[in-house]
């Protein structure tokens, strides 16, 4: 019995301990594996929510650098010298001739627009080769350029857009910047065209989806109107107005959502919208391509021209108005709103004011009409479509590439700076109005050169009033 004891005692003393011990961490053992399995679970969750964070959220499209075309002075066509032309092409009778020498007179532009060489020709070449000769001469200059400013070999270039609306040939025109460029086989080509004078904004959406799709890529937008094949020789008077409106013009832009360049980006891409109201016949016809009564081609505006665009703005700028205003004028307009339904139709609506969201306004300028209309429907100061009517007056109506002629003269009037937002307004046939707003993302030094280098010390300048004429 002594024996028993002394392994009883030995069980109390030593093993029953060890065993309590022993069970003790086992505990222990466990709940620290637990904690550490919580850890990395949550851990792990987080990651992955993180994770889900970064690849849905958007990424930041940025312009690195841009150039517009600066056409010869051999190309200049002042008005003296385009009403002698005009009277010495046969297919225009004196009441043709006049006309235009009225639309010329009101039109808001200047005597240095130009236009190409083969509308100096008696009578003008409308030929599938001249219009090649203009494309290859227009786009390879703003490309050469904006290659040059933004030190980027074309091999580099990861996709390309090109948007002209009437000048559609085989091979396109974006197979001709792939071919000359020698650039790679798998790069990406676009070729928009028929989508009228916003496509410029078109082009740069396009460019912004790709670039939301794919990483470390440089999108290379050239938007240009080819002019040679599209002269109206003709007496419909509708179609007489583009030939006194437009004018030779190009720009090449290159964008990447690489925050880091070999040089910094000038802006960031902000909101793109865009507004199409083709499903109402009067929209879709104001602007048409056809032939008249005698078979000649022509681009015919209708008279509703105007009261359309202003039907397209008020569309778009009620898209784009929560995403850029200020909270006090989103308020203002939400009063309004519920005053005109509450109280009485007869409500005067509020019109936000833009200014509080722009520091720079860039409005197509496709005539003086259209400025002046856009001026008094967003309540617009001088100065504000000051950029737009010295476009139009130094180089006429270049189509989709006339916002980027106003924005290079803002830039060049040392207007620019860190911070600032533009807001783009194209429109074009269709009917569709585009926005598109950027924020400068850093100091935007006085150009040297670019279309504005040898002339924007006489702007702006006065442009008469109107005079009507029946």
């Amino acid at each position: 019995m002594r024996g028993l004891s002394d392994a009883g005692r030995l069980a109390r003393n030593i093993l029953i301990p060890a065993a309590i011990a022993a069970a003790a961490y086992l505990l222990l053992s466990s709940v620290l594996i637990n904690q550490t399995l919580l850890l990395l679970l949550s851990t792990s969750a987080a990651a992955c929510c993180g994770a889900a964070f970064l690849l849905s959220r958007p990424r930041p499209v940025y312009l690195v650098d841009y150039a517009c075309l600066r056409p010869l002075q051999t190309c200049r066509v002042p008005f003296a010298t385009y009403m002698e032309h005009a009277r010495m092409c046969e297919f225009f009778d004196e009441k043709s001739v006049e006309f235009q020498m009225r639309i010329l007179e009101r039109s808001g532009l200047g005597e240095e627009t130009c236009l190409p060489p083969a509308n100096h020709y008696l009578p003008p070449q409308k030929t599938m080769e001249g219009g090649r000769w203009e494309a290859e001469m227009v786009v390879f200059s703003v490309v050469d350029e904006v290659l040059a400013r933004t030190k980027m070999e074309a091999k580099n270039v990861d996709a390309v857009v090109v948007n002209c609306s009437l000048f559609a040939p085989t091979p396109s025109m974006v197979d001709m910047v792939v071919n000359r460029y020698k650039m790679r086989s798998n790069v990406r080509a676009y070729n928009l065209s028929g989508m009228g004078c916003s496509a410029g904004i078109i082009a740069v959406d396009l460019a912004r989806q790709l670039l939301q799709v794919h990483s470390n890529w440089y999108v290379l937008v050239i938007s240009t109107e080819i002019l040679t094949p599209n002269y109206y020789a003709g007496r419909s008077r509708s179609m007489l107005l583009p030939n006194c409106l437009f004018r030779m013009g190009a720009s090449a832009s290159l964008l990447s959502n690489r925050s880091s360049t070999v040089v910094p980006p000038k802006y960031r891409l902000l909101h793109v919208v865009r507004t199409h109201c083709g499903a109402h016949d009067p929209s879709f016809l104001c602007v048409t391509q056809a032939e008249d009564p005698a078979g000649q081609i022509g681009i015919s505006l209708s008279k509703d021209l105007m009261s359309v665009a202003g039907d397209a703005l008020r569309s778009n700028i009620t898209t784009i108005g929560p995403l850029v205003l200020p909270a006090s004028e989103q308020l203002r307009f939400l009063f309004a709103l519920l005053a005109r339904r509450a109280i009485s139709s007869s409500w005067p609506p509020y019109l936000p004011d833009f200014r509080k969201a722009f520091d720079h306004f860039c409005i197509h300028a496709g005539g003086r009409a259209v400025i002046d209309e856009l001026q008094r429907s967003l309540r617009l100061k001088p100065g504000d479509v000051e950029a737009s009517r010295m476009t139009l007056h130094r180089f006429g109506n270049t189509s989709s590439s006339s916002l980027w002629y106003e924005l290079s003269y803002i830039e060049a009037k040392g207007r620019m700076k860190k911070g600032d937002r533009v807001w783009m307004i194209g429109f074009g046939s269709g009917f569709k109005c585009n926005s598109a707003v950027w924020r400068c993302v850093r100091d935007v030094a006085l150009p040297g050169d670019g279309p504005w280098a040898e002339c924007v010390h006489r702007y702006p300048v006065h442009v008469p009033e109107i005079v009507s004429f029946a």
